[in-house]
């Protein structure tokens, strides 16, 4: 019998390779971090309102009130995310913000174990205790791009950065029962409308090849990957979603070596050994399963 969590696992661990290399789009764009979240909101957010359209899933969607805030509520947790990861990026390194920004499924397990109850297993915690030591020891012992040791601003930022996305990962899962296409359209379009102030101080870039970098980031990096990202989240267990997400770092630190020249420190290379370890573990024995409980309805209950 085929596994029903197999094309989850496959659209989300999609995603996550597309993440890793959002730093590589934002940094050839040239642009300010404002700017280049206003120009991914605005690209993927029209693209996904158009296909929606098209589709006729908006004649048929009928949201309630609380629908509506949580995704207004997720969409500016989701620009605020964007913003200060890619204002991060400047200040240490790709890989780095990167690493530091994946404290976040961590987060994200937290608050499912505080606010829904959901259990999470020893082998879980032991995993991400591993993950979360490999992320401290990257951190720790990594360089910027002009080899001078990351600075705490750059941190700081990527830290904010995951905790704002954990929340807005946690208020998706509990909005699965919308048609991703349309939420993510909302969402997009909120943060469109959040950020166009932010361009009379930060204007778009006025080159073409900085025009056309953003253009990608609005379709592929968004478009595409926040539908196959919604499409997925609701269906899996969060510990599963967690460890996954460990591709995103790994693959955002090789783009940093091959494209920006970063070179990898022993200590970096251990943290990242770290980090695919954790991910590439079992996700959960048979006695795990047997006792876990579902963390959430198919439907919002009333």
């Amino acid at each position: 019998m085929k596994n029903p969590e197999s094309r989850p696992v496959l659209q989300w661990s999609a995603a996550m390779a597309l993440s890793g290399t959002i730093g590589a789009v934002v940094l050839e764009s040239g642009a300010a971090a404002p700017a280049v979240a206003f120009a991914r909101c605005l690209v993927g957010g029209v693209l996904l309102v158009v296909w929606s359209l098209a589709r006729g899933w908006f004649r048929d969607w009928r949201p309630t009130r609380r629908d509506l805030l949580l995704a207004v509520a997720g969409g500016l947790l989701l620009v605020g995310n964007w913003v200060l990861l890619f204002a991060s990026y400047s200040l240490s390194s790709i890989g780095v913000s990167t690493v530091v920004y994946h404290t976040q499924p961590l987060i994200l397990v937290g608050m499912a174990a505080m606010f829904l109850g959901e259990k999470v297993g020893r082998s879980h915690l032991a995993r991400a205790g591993v993950a979360f030591a490999g992320v401290v020891v990257i951190s720790l012992s990594a360089q910027g791009d002009d080899g001078q040791p990351v600075r705490f601003a750059g941190i700081a930022l990527a830290l904010g950065a995951a905790l704002l996305y954990a929340g807005a990962s946690f208020i998706a899962k509990q909005l699965k029962h919308i048609r991703p296409h349309l939420l993510a359209a909302v969402q997009l379009t909120v943060g469109a409308i959040v950020l166009a102030p932010a361009l009379l101080f930060t204007p778009l870039p006025s080159s073409a090849p900085g025009l056309l970098w953003l253009l990608l980031l609005g379709t592929v990096h968004t478009a595409v990957m926040y539908v196959l990202m919604y499409a997925s989240i609701g269906k899996l267990p969060t510990t599963t979603v967690a460890l996954l997400s460990y591709l995103y770092p790994v693959v955002a630190v090789v783009v940093d070596m091959l494209a920006f020249g970063h070179r990898l420190t022993w200590a970096e290379g251990l943290g990242m050994l770290a980090v695919l370890a954790a991910a590439l573990a079992p996700q959960r024995t048979k006695a795990e399963m047997r006792d876990a409980r579902p963390g959430i309805p198919s439907r919002a209950s009333r």
